[in-house]
C-alpha cells in the first residue's frame, strides 16, 4: 500500500489528513522519486553513511558520534560492527557563514573515489544536524526507487536537498510533574530525535522535580533532577546544537510543594503561592538562581499560567480584595526583578492575562476571539517589555483564529510572542495523531503566516491525569512540527512523513498511525458536532471504568467495539512482534538491524486494544444468561470472556511496568500501579462471584492463588476443576509425607458428568482454601492419552535432603506426571519423565536424559548435592512435603524450578505437540540471568516470565515457544 493511502485509510474519515500536497524539501535529480516499492521489516539495509568524525567540525564531532552510535536503524557505517551493505556514502560536513541563519544545503559533489559523496553546508549546528536527517531520508527514498534493473539511486546518488527555518527557534517542551520523570538517558533518546528533526530547543517541565539545596521536599519522593543531572542534559543537549532551557512555576501549580506543613505559610490557596509576602520572593529567588546554574541558557520559563484563584485565598485575609489583573502584574514585575538581576530572558503562559481580565477562570475566556486584555492592563502598570508571552492552544483547527490571537498578543506591547502547539498525550494511553496533526497545522500555518509571522514555535508534550501515555508516542508530531518549521508550504507528503519517520526514528507511520485508533469512535460523522470533534480518548474510560457497573456501556451499546479493538489488536502485536523478532541477519553483528525497530513500542496500544476488545459489552453478554437463570451459559462466557480478559489485563500492566522503568524515573509508577490494582481486584471479585453463583458454591470459599511465576497449563486449563484440599505443610513439620488427592476424595458435583455445562466444559482457575493451600484436580479429559489411576493424580512435594542439610530442589508436579526425579546434576535438560518402577536411581535417571539430549546445557538450576534415595522412598520418606500448587515461586531463591508435564492441552490446539513429557525450567535469579543475556528480547521475556499465566520455556540456548496455555 502506498504511504499516502495508508494514512488516509490510518486517518480515520471524521476529517482528512492534513498531509496531502507535497514535499517540503527539493530533492533534485530524477534517481531519488520513490518508486511503488515497500521496503520492509526484513528488507536489508542497501545504503550506509560513512562520517568521518575525525574530520568533522569540532562543534558538530560529539553530537555526530552519540548519533552514529545509538541510532535506531542500522544507517551508519560503523566499522567495528562489520557490515556488508553493499553502496556506502560518504558524508562531510562544512560551516558557510554565507549562508543565511536557518539555512543549509546538502547535495552529491565529484571526487571521494569509487564511493559517492555529499557534503552538507551549514549555518547554524542544528541545522547541520538537519541536514543529517534529510540524508537519511534521501537513503530510504534511493532504497524505494532502486529496482532490480537498477541500482543508480544506490550507486551514483543525485540531489541537492536546501531548506530554511521558518522560526529561530523550534522548542519541545516536555512535562516532568505528572508522575513521569524521564530519565537522563530517555532525555538523551530524545534530544537525538530532536536534531534529526530540527528542534534548537528543550525545555523540561518541573514544577518540584528539581533538588533544591537546604529544601529537602523538592523532588522529595518525584525523582526530581540534581544539579548533575541537569548539567549532563545540558552538556549532550549542546553537543547536538540544542539549549536547554529550565521551565519551572513561580505562581500557580505549586500544589505539590504547598501540601507540605513547612512551606503552609506561603499558600495563597492549595495551587498558587501567596503574591506580595517577601518570604515568598526569597523562596522563588532560591529556586531560580537553583534551577538556572547548571544549564547554559540565559533564558527561562517561569509559568504563571491557570493561576485559578489568585488574590482570592489567603491573600484576600491579609491584604484585601483586589483586582487580580492588578495582583497579577504586580508579582511578574517582582519576580521579572529576579531574573533581570541574574542575567535571564523570561517568558510566562498568557493565559491569566486573558482569564482575569474577562473574569472567567475556563479556558474560554483565554479563547473567546472578543476578549482583548489591553483594556485592563492599561489600567496598570503593564507587563515589563522584555518579558515573552506564550500564547498556547491545542484545540483549534482553522489558522485564522490562531492568527487573531496573536494579534491581540501583540495589542498587549508583546512584539515577539510564542506560539505553542500540543502533541496530544495527556489523559490518553497514547498519543492521537490525527487530531494533533490537524491542530498543529493550524498553528504552524498562522504562525508562519504574514500576519502571524512570530519567531518561535513551541511543541508541548504533557501528562496530566497521571501520565499514562509513553511520550515516545508523540515522536511523529515532533516530526511534523519539524518539517513543518523547515518550509514555508502549509502542507506536508504523506510520504515525505513517511520516508522521513522511518530513517529517522524507526518506525512505520503508517502502523503508528493505526495506534491512534484505539481512541477513534466508529460512528457516523454525520452525527457528530463541533464539540465532539476533540480528540476522544475512549481508550482510557473503557479500562479504568468499573467492569461490573459499566456506567459507559449504553453510550456504545450499538457500536460493534469488540471487532473495532480486536482488529487494532492483530495488527499492532503483529507489528511489535515483527519489529521485535525478524530482521536479525540483515546486518550481521548488529542487534537492531530492522528496518521498524520502534515498532516494538505498538505493544503497549496493542495490548490495550486487546484488553478493551474483551472488556467492551462484557456486562451486556453477562446480563443475557443472568436474566435467563442460565448458569451454564452464564459461567461459558465468564470462562471464555471474563478470564481472559484478566490474564490479558495482567500482560498490559505487566508490560507497561517494564516500559515506564524503561523511560521515567521509578518515582509517580506507584499511581498507576494503583489503578490496575483497583481494576484486578474488581475483577477478580466479579469472576468469583460469578462462578460461585454459577456453581451455586458459597463465594467465600473461593480464593485466587496469590503467586506468580508457575507455568501456566498445570492448574489453569478449563479440564481442572476447583478442589479443596488438606495442608499438612501449615503443620509446622516439613516432613509430615506427600499430598496425594485420589478421586474418590473428590465430591460427585465436580467429577460427575451431570455437573459440566454445556459442552463439557467445566470452569477455570484454581481456587485456594481460605488456609492458603490448595490443588487443581478433576475429571481426565477423553483426550488425554494416559489413563490415571486414583493413586496417580496431581502431586506437589518439596524434596529434601536429611536433616541438617540444605534442600537438594523444589519442585511442582502437574498431572499427570506420577514421579520426578531429583538430582546432583548441574544442568537441567528437557527429560522424559516416566513412572518410580522404570528409575533405577533418579540422579543417574536424569544425568543420563542431561547427557544424551542437550549438548551444550542453557542453565544450571539443581544444587549440587547428591541425592541416593530410592524410589520406593518418594510415598513414604519424611523428606518430601507439600506446597502450594500454584506458589512455587513463593519460595523464592536460586535453584528453585518447575517442571511442566506433557501438555493439558488437545493436540490439535497445543503449541508444545510433539515436545518431551517434561520440560524442566528455572525460577530463580538465574533465569533473569538468561533472559538479559538476549537484550533484544529482554523486555519482552521479563513480561513473559512474570505472567502467571504464561509458560517460559528454555531450550538449546534459546526461547521456544513463549505460549499461554489456557
Amino acid at each position: 500500500m502506498e504511504a499516502e493511502e495508508q494514512m488516509q485509510e490510518d486517518g480515520g474519515t471524521a476529517s482528512p489528513s492534513p498531509m496531502n500536497i507535497a514535499t517540503p524539501n527539493n530533492m533534485g535529480g530524477s534517481a531519488m522519486p520513490a518508486g511503488p516499492r515497500i521496503l520492509h521489516d526484513t528488507d536489508p539495509i542497501q545504503v550506509n553513511l560513512d562520517i568521518a568524525l575525525d574530520t568533522a567540525p569540532e562543534e558538530l564531532r560529539e553530537g555526530l558520534a552519540q548519533i552514529v552510535r545509538s541510532h535506531n536503524v542500522p544507517y551508519f557505517h560503523r566499522p567495528e560492527c562489520g557490515s556488508d551493505v553493499p553502496f556506502v556514502w560518504q558524508v562531510g560536513f562544512e560551516r558557510s557563514a554565507d549562508l543565511p541563519s536557518g539555512s543549509y544545503e546538502a547535495r552529491t559533489v565529484a571526487g571521494g573515489g569509487s564511493q559517492p559523496r555529499v557534503l552538507i553546508r551549514y549555518y547554524r549546528a542544528v541545522d547541520a544536524f538537519r541536514a543529517l536527517g534529510q540524508v537519511l531520508t534521501a537513503a530510504r527514498t534511493a532504497e524505494l526507487a532502486a529496482d532490480s534493473s537498477s541500482d543508480r539511486a544506490l550507486r551514483a546518488p543525485d540531489f541537492v536537498i536546501s531548506e530554511k527555518a521558518q522560526f529561530e527557534t523550534l522548542a519541545l517542551m516536555i512535562d516532568c510533574s505528572r508522575n513521569g520523570v524521564l530519565s537522563v538517558q530517555s532525555v538523551y533518546a530524545m534530544l537525538r530525535n530532536m536534531a534529526l528533526m530540527g528542534f534548537n530547543m528543550l525545555q523540561l517541565y518541573t514544577e518540584d522535580t528539581y533538588k533544591v539545596a537546604g529544601e529537602p521536599f523538592f523532588g522529595y519522593l518525584r525523582g526530581g533532577y540534581t544539579q548533575d543531572e541537569l548539567r549532563a542534559i545540558d552538556d549532550y543537549a549542546f553537543s547536538v546544537g540544542i539549549e536547554v532551557v529550565p521551565c519551572i512555576q513561580t505562581l500557580g501549580h505549586l500544589g505539590q510543594i504547598l501540601q507540605w506543613p513547612r512551606f503552609a505559610g506561603l499558600r495563597d490557596t492549595n495551587e498558587v503561592i501567596l503574591s506580595r509576602l517577601p518570604e515568598t520572593y526569597e523562596l522563588l529567588e532560591k529556586l531560580i538562581a537553583t534551577v538556572s546554574a547548571p544549564l547554559r541558557s540565559k533564558r527561562i520559563h517561569i509559568g504563571m499560567d491557570e493561576a485559578y484563584g489568585v488574590g482570592e485565598g489567603r491573600f484576600r485575609s491579609m491584604f484585601g480584595a483586589q483586582e487580580g489583573t492588578a495582583i497579577f502584574v504586580e508579582h511578574l514585575a517582582r519576580v521579572h526583578a529576579i531574573c533581570a538581576k541574574s542575567g535571564l530572558r523570561a517568558m510566562i503562559w498568557s493565559d491569566m492575562l486573558f482569564c482575569l481580565a474577562a473574569k472567567n477562570n475556563a479556558l474560554y475566556a483565554y479563547y473567546d476571539q472578543s476578549n482583548n486584555p489591553a483594556d485592563a492592563l492599561s489600567k496598570v502598570e503593564g507587563i515589563p517589555p522584555d518579558v515573552d508571552l506564550v500564547f498556547w492552544d491545542y484545540y483549534h483547527t482553522l489558522p485564522e483564529i490562531y492568527a487573531r490571537k496573536i494579534q491581540q498578543h501583540r495589542d498587549l506591547g508583546c512584539a515577539s510572542p510564542w506560539m505553542a502547539g500540543g502533541a496530544w498525550t495527556w489523559s490518553r494511553l497514547w498519543c492521537y495523531l490525527p487530531f494533533s496533526f490537524e491542530s498543529n497545522r493550524a498553528s504552524l500555518t498562522a504562525a508562519k503566516s504574514p500576519q502571524g509571522r512570530v519567531a518561535s514555535f513551541m511543541l508541548t508534550i504533557w501528562g496530566d491525569e497521571g501520565n499514562e501515555c509513553d511520550f515516545f508516542s508523540a515522536l511523529p508530531v515532533m516530526l511534523y512540527a519539524g518539517n513543518h518549521a523547515y518550509t514555508d508550504r502549509t502542507e506536508i507528503d504523506p510520504a515525505f512523513m513517511e520516508n522521513t519517520f522511518s530513517a529517522i526514528c524507526g518506525g512505520s507511520l503508517g502502523d503508528w498511525m493505526h495506534a491512534s485508533r484505539i481512541d477513534d469512535i466508529p460512528q457516523d460523522a454525520a452525527h457528530m458536532d463541533a464539540r465532539s470533534q476533540l480528540p476522544s480518548n475512549m481508550s482510557k474510560w473503557l479500562l479504568w471504568e468499573d467492569p461490573m457497573l459499566s456506567f459507559m456501556s449504553p453510550q456504545y451499546a450499538a457500536l460493534d467495539l469488540e471487532t473495532h479493538y480486536t482488529q487494532i489488536a492483530d495488527r499492532l502485536l503483529d507489528c511489535a512482534l515483527s519489529s521485535t523478532n525478524s530482521g536479525r541477519s540483515a546486518v550481521p553483528g548488529r542487534p537492531n538491524s530492522v528496518r521498524y525497530p520502534l515498532n516494538r513500542l505498538l505493544r503497549m496500544p496493542g495490548l490495550l486494544a486487546r484488553v478493551l476488545s474483551l472488556k467492551c459489552h462484557l456486562r451486556d453478554k453477562l446480563i443475557v444468561p443472568y436474566r435467563a437463570g442460565d448458569r451454564a451459559a452464564l459461567l461459558q462466557v465468564v470462562e471464555t470472556r471474563l478470564r481472559p480478559l484478566i490474564e490479558a489485563q495482567r500482560e498490559l500492566w505487566l508490560y507497561h511496568r517494564s516500559r515506564w522503568h524503561r523511560i521515567y524515573k521509578p518515582f509517580g509508577w506507584e499511581t498507576l500501579e494503583l489503578r490496575y490494582g483497583g481494576l484486578t481486584a474488581r475483577l477478580q471479585t466479579m469472576y468469583d462471584r460469578l462462578v460461585a453463583y454459577s456453581l451455586q458454591q458459597p463465594g467465600s470459599t473461593l480464593r485466587r492463588s496469590r503467586a506468580i511465576g508457575v507455568a501456566a497449563g498445570i492448574s489453569r486449563h478449563p479440564a481442572l476443576l476447583p478442589q479443596r484440599s488438606r495442608n499438612p505443610s501449615k503443620s509446622g513439620d516439613i516432613g509430615q509425607g506427600l499430598l496425594g488427592v485420589s478421586a474418590s476424595e473428590v465430591p460427585d458435583l465436580l467429577l460427575g458428568e451431570s455437573s459440566l455445562p454445556a459442552g463439557g466444559v467445566p470452569p477455570g482457575p484454581s481456587m485456594s482454601t481460605d488456609e492458603g493451600s490448595g490443588l487443581s484436580v478433576g475429571a481426565v479429559p477423553a483426550w488425554l492419552p494416559v489413563t490415571m489411576p486414583d493413586a496417580d493424580l496431581a502431586v506437589v512435594g518439596k524434596a529434601s535432603s536429611p536433616p541438617g542439610e540444605m534442600p537438594v530442589a523444589t519442585v511442582s508436579l502437574g498431572w499427570p506426571v506420577t514421579a520426578v526425579a531429583t538430582t546432583a546434576a548441574t544442568t537441567a535438560a528437557i527429560v522424559t519423565v516416566t513412572d518410580t518402577s522404570a528409575i533405577p536411581a533418579f540422579g543417574s535417571a536424569v544425568m543420563t536424559a542431561a547427557a544424551g539430549n542437550q549438548a551444550e546445557p542453557m542453565m544450571t538450576s539443581f544444587p549440587q548435592h547428591n541425592f541416593h534415595h530410592q524410589p520406593s522412598s518418594v510415598s513414604s520418606n519424611s523428606h518430601v512435603t507439600t506446597i502450594n500448587a500454584l506458589g512455587v515461586r513463593e519460595l523464592g531463591g536460586e535453584g528453585d524450578f518447575w517442571l511442566q508435564p506433557a501438555p493439558l492441552l488437545p493436540p490439535e490446539l497445543d503449541p508444545l505437540a510433539g515436545a518431551p513429557s517434561g520440560v524442566i525450567g528455572c525460577l530463580g535469579e538465574e533465569t533473569d540471568d538468561i533472559i538479559d543475556s538476549i537484550p533484544e528480547l529482554e523486555e519482552d521475556l521479563h513480561c513473559i516470565y512474570e505472567n502467571s499465566h504464561t509458560s517460559l520455556l528454555l531450550d538449546y540456548g534459546r526461547v521456544t515457544a513463549p505460549s499461554r496455555l489456557g
